[in-house]
């Protein structure tokens, strides 16, 4: 069962939101599902195939799912800056204006719920926004899934920190601005370019369903009513989470963990490019009042390990996030 529907955050942006549930009156905690920097949250969680939507998962599992997009994203509320030229703009969307766009979908979860507290399910720059919103909201969070986040842990990453084309070579330790603009495009090889490298088979629907991959890259498209009027077809997301992104990959924390009071699962896939073993073990050190806290790493897995294979990770991802929900509830 499928509702899709939008809610008024406080500075006014409708944020697009979609419920899945198995059936009504489900028994478990509701979950937010809150995508990261790029493809927003039907591409990254309600993909119509088979294998290709964790929200359809949790919902069989006894939760009401709900799949957000932040403020850029997908169907919400783009900032005017998105319709002109992105060069010479400061980056949009960064980290502070996401918390607003989770604020208007908790409250709103928590009244049709009747519930006090929520679980948040982040994933990559989506596990940064939440740890953030569970920080500054203790008393609404419940349960709180970092999946694969950055979290300031090391001050090297390749692909994201320094010495990278995000590092404002002018000024160096600060991000590329003028470099990265307003927004940014993608197209559909660009989605799969880093897990393809990442997968150690060279027939890579080995590791994922092709129709997992044709899906994910169709539903990153469509989220975007522009895409098709650019060759090769493309589609925007907000360059702000690039930014909030740098300073984690170059060993600052945007947020403080020690203001957590929810059970926390920190979940990574060991072939992760995106976080790294220090952002987890820094995130667990820092993590002094939160009610539980679980650290797992899933062996041989990809960053997309909610959308490969369930042999090659799936299974073990949906069993330890299933299995952490129903904890302490």
């Amino acid at each position: 069962m499928r509702e899709d529907f939008f809610v008024k955050t406080a500075d006014g942006y409708d944020i697009a939101v979609r419920a899945v549930a198995a059936a009504p009156g489900a028994s478990r905690p509701p979950v937010i599902l809150v995508h990261g920097a790029r493809v927003p949250g039907i591409g990254s969680f309600d993909l119509p195939v088979p294998g290709g939507s964790l929200a359809a998962d949790l919902a069989r599992a006894g939760h009401a799912v709900y799949v957000m997009d932040a403020r850029g994203y997908g169907r919400s509320t783009r900032p005017a800056a998105m319709d002109v030229p992105a060069a010479g703009q400061a980056p949009l969307v960064r980290a502070w204006a996401v918390m607003r766009d989770i604020d208007a979908v908790v409250a709103t979860v928590r009244q049709r719920a009747g519930v006090s507290m929520v679980a948040l399910l982040g994933w990559a720059t989506g596990a940064m926004w939440c740890g953030m919103y569970a920080a500054l909201n203790p008393d609404r969070v419940g349960h709180l899934v970092y999946y694969n986040g950055l979290y300031g842990g090391s001050a090297q990453h390749a692909m994201l920190g320094l010495g990278t084309s995000n590092e404002d070579t002018a000024h160096p330790g600060r991000f590329n601005r003028a470099g990265a603009g307003a927004w940014r495009l993608s197209t559909g090889p660009d989605l799969l370019r880093a897990w393809d490298a990442v997968i150690p088979v060279e027939d890579k629907s080995q590791w994922r369903d092709a129709r997992v991959a044709e899906a994910y890259v169709k539903e990153a498209l469509a989220s975007d009513t522009t895409a098709a009027s650019r060759n090769p077809a493309s589609f925007r997301a907000p360059s702000g989470a690039m930014e909030d992104s740098f300073y984690q990959a170059t060993g600052r924390q945007l947020f403080d963990a020690a203001s957590i009071a929810a059970r926390v699962l920190v979940l990574r896939s060991a072939r992760d490019f995106w976080s790294r073993p220090q952002d987890a073990e820094t995130l667990a050190r820092h993590l002094d009042r939160a009610a539980a806290v679980q650290v797992r790493t899933i062996p041989d897995a990809t960053h997309h390990v909610h959308l490969d294979r369930p042999e090659r990770g799936r299974d073990v991802f949906l069993q330890s996030v299933v299995g952490f929900l129903a904890e302490g509830y």
